[in-house]
């Protein structure tokens, strides 16, 4: 089961614009956040996901296709 976990996360990190900004500002955080919500990490993993280059992520969410991001909208302008 933890390997499914590891690769949510992976995934969310390369799809979720929010995520990943959030995970770039506080990983220990964001991957607290992400237990609470069910998903099952050993302190490994966490070790693990913590040290991997944050500029990975960004530059995988770059490869993949926008119609499978999930996009952030910080604000609209009204006018």
């Amino acid at each position: 089961m933890s390997q499914k976990c590891v690769e949510i996360v992976i995934g969310r990190l390369a799809t979720d614009e929010a995520l990943r900004s959030q995970f770039s500002a506080d990983p220990t955080s964001t991957l607290r956040y992400l237990q609470g919500t069910g998903v099952d990490l050993t302190a490994g993993e966490i070790e693990a996901l913590i040290r991997t280059p944050v500029a990975l992520w960004a530059f995988i969410a770059s490869c993949i296709h926008p119609r499978l991001q999930k996009v952030a909208l910080t604000s609209l302008d009204a006018g």
